[in-house]
C-alpha cells in the first residue's frame, strides 16, 4: 500500500522545480516581448540571418522552412530542415535572429555528430514512452503489483534522462548561435539583447530538469513506502 502522494514530501520534491519553472517561464516571456519589438542593426530576418549563417559553415543541403505556432521553431535532422515559425522567420527583431540562430547551432550539432546530440536523439522513443506511459503503469501497481509500480518508475526514468542530456544540448546551440551571430550579424548592443533572450530559454531547460528529477525522487519516495 501507497501513502501521502500528495503529502509534505510531494512540496519538497517539486515545488522548488516548480516555482523555477514559473520564474523562467515569466523571464523568457519578458524578454522575447521586449526584442520582439526592437530591430537588430542589420535587418536581417530571423530567416536569412540563419541562411547566412548555415551557408558560411557549409551546411547548404539545410533547408529553411516557415511553420506556423508561436516559438515552435525547431531542427529536424531527419529531413534536415531548420522550421521557423512565422514570428521567427519574417520578422528582423532581436528575438527573432536570436531564436533562428539557436536553431542553426542545433544544426551545426548535427553535421558534426554532436555526441549529446547523437544520445538525446536515442533517448526519444523511451522518453515519449515514459512520459505516456509512466503513471498508467504506476496507478495499476496501486491495485495489483509492485512490479507495475517498478515499471512505471522505470520508464520515467528515461524521460528524466532525456531532459538531463536536453541541457547539454541546448546550451551548446546556444553558444554557437551567440558566437555566429557576433561575427558579423549582430552588433555589440544587439547581442546584450540575444544573452537576454538565450539566457532566459536555457532557465526553462533547467526548470523542466529539475521538476523531472523532483518528480522521479517523489515516485521513489513512494515506491518505498509499500507495505
Amino acid at each position: 500500500m501507497y501513502y501521502g502522494f500528495y503529502g509534505f514530501e510531494y512540496l519538497i520534491y517539486i515545488l522548488p522545480g516548480m516555482i523555477l519553472a514559473i520564474y523562467a517561464q515569466s523571464k523568457i516571456s519578458s524578454a522575447y516581448s521586449k526584442y520582439r519589438k526592437i530591430s537588430s542593426k542589420s535587418y536581417l530576418t530571423g530567416e536569412e540571418a540563419a541562411r547566412r549563417i548555415l551557408d558560411r559553415n557549409g551546411l547548404t543541403d539545410v533547408s529553411i522552412r516557415k511553420i506556423s505556432g508561436n516559438l515552435t521553431d525547431h531542427y529536424d535532422p531527419r529531413d534536415k530542415t531548420l522550421n521557423l515559425s512565422d514570428d521567427v522567420f519574417r520578422n528582423s527583431s532581436i528575438a527573432s535572429i536570436s531564436i533562428a540562430a539557436h536553431e542553426v547551432g542545433h544544426a551545426l550539432q548535427d553535421a558534426e555528430g554532436y555526441a549529446p546530440l547523437r544520445i538525446r536523439a536515442s533517448l526519444v522513443p523511451l522518453a515519449n514512452l515514459g512520459t505516456q506511459l509512466s503513471f498508467l503503469f504506476i496507478i495499476l501497481g496501486f491495485f495489483f503489483s509492485s512490479f507495475f509500480v517498478q515499471l512505471g518508475v522505470a520508464l520515467f526514468f528515461f524521460a528524466v534522462l532525456f531532459q538531463i542530456v536536453t541541457l547539454p544540448v541546448e546550451f551548446n546551440a546556444s553558444n554557437r548561435a551567440k558566437k555566429e551571430l557576433a561575427d558579423g550579424i549582430l552588433s555589440e548592443d544587439d547581442l546584450k539583447g540575444t544573452n537576454e533572450v538565450l539566457s532566459a530559454a536555457a532557465l526553462t531547460y533547467v526548470a523542466a530538469t529539475l521538476v523531472a528529477i523532483g518528480q522521479f525522487l517523489r515516485l521513489l519516495s513512494i515506491f518505498g513506502r509499500r507495505d
